[in-house]
């Protein structure tokens, strides 16, 4: 049996194609594994932030390509078409990390009643979260459109949570405001609303034609273009959230505010302009934020299933808000796939968009 993947150039996310990879039929399956027909999947920014970190963040060894390519990971739902694992029946479904193509090859392990683990070899030196997925047969909150928005934000507004979480930790580091980059993009709108909503003043940066759709969410105080954001006033403290990854930016925001930037954090890298060595910059020094740090800190510090209690909550408060600024796009087949990668990769998916994909036609 094969399946169908897609694969991009490491050293070139331009280059891409489609391969055909061997995996086990039904009866070929080993012990304990499930074969996996990957329904849709969600296609994000936040996809290609995974591409560009394949290697620093071990996501390229999620699901092995062939030398010089990746396959990039994605959020989405799957059926199991084919068990080897007596706690788990054809035609259940799952939620979590798939490859971009047709079907996968889970070693289930840690089965319960909720998730169950893939325990592949090669799985085992990523997050653990990347590694589970969710039993969501019957789930209402997992099928159909809700299932969308699911994808599309849940996973996105886990890293909002916990970026919101690590500033709050800290006092938001003497803050009176909060800037974020690339504020169109869905963990920047799920991280503003969090901020807004525990009362700290949130301006969105963004390119000039997205300010529009910026300025119609609820949660930004202000929205500033890249090109005015010299006209910000430096009379107070502030913290800087870059969903983009533009070095010439940080550097012009460091050298505004200078020691007025008490706080810069990197979640992203949507403009994908990151200048390898950027030398040192006036105001607090950026450094990276790790979702997985953080969870392991908040496991430990609010014990079981405390960090899925809080987001929950959270998840809640914010979910109503997406029926109103985002449409649902689901495309299927092959074309399709090349197509809204590429766009998304060159930024050019409007933001109040979400894209579903399928390889199967």
């Amino acid at each position: 049996m094969t399946s169908t993947d897609f694969v991009v150039a490491r050293n070139d996310l331009e280059q891409f194609k489609l391969i055909d990879t061997v995996i086990p039929d039904a009866a070929a399956l080993p012990q304990d594994a499930l074969l996996v027909k990957v329904e849709r999947f969600a296609l994000t920014a936040n996809n290609i932030t995974y591409a560009v970190m394949g290697d620093e963040l071990k996501y390229w060894q999620i699901f092995p390509a062939p030398e010089g390519f990746g396959n990039i990971p994605a959020w989405g739902f799957g059926e199991v078409i084919a068990s080897k694992h007596p706690g788990v029946a054809v035609g259940e479904r799952l939620f979590g990390y798939f490859p971009m193509a047709t079907h996968l090859v889970i070693e289930a392990a840690d089965v319960s009643k909720r998730a169950l683990r893939d325990g592949a070899e090669h799985r085992k030196q990523v997050s653990p979260v990347y590694n589970l997925y969710s039993r969501v047969t019957g789930d209402p909150a997992f099928a159909g459109h809700q299932g969308d928005l699911q994808a599309l934000l849940r996973p996105l507004f886990m890293l909002s949570f916990l970026v919101d979480d690590f500033l709050a930790e800290n006092a938001d580091f003497g803050a009176r405001a909060v800037l974020l980059s690339s504020a169109s993009s869905k963990t920047a709108f799920g991280l503003a609303h969090l901020l807004h909503t525990r009362g700290r003043k949130v301006i969105g940066l963004t390119s000039a034609g997205n300010a529009g759709f910026v300025g119609s969410l609820p949660c930004y105080d202000e929205v500033v273009t890249y090109d005015r954001v010299r006209a910000l006033p430096t009379d107070a403290p502030v913290a800087f959230v870059d969903m983009a990854g533009s070095s010439a930016l940080r550097a012009e925001l460091h050298q505004h505010f200078r020691d007025q930037m008490k706080c810069s954090v990197r979640v992203g890298l949507t403009h994908r302009a990151t200048d390898a060595d950027e030398g040192t910059l006036p105001g607090a020094k950026p450094r990276w934020f790790f979702a997985p740090d953080q969870i392991r800190k908040r496991a430990k510090d609010w014990g079981p299933g405390g960090v899925e209690q809080r987001f929950g909550a959270a998840w809640s408060g914010f979910a109503p808000l997406l029926e109103s600024c985002l449409t649902v796009v689901e495309s299927r087949g092959p074309e399709a796939v090349q197509r809204i990668y590429l766009e998304t990769l060159k930024g050019r998916i409007p933001p109040e968009q979400g894209h579903m994909l399928s390889l199967l036609g």
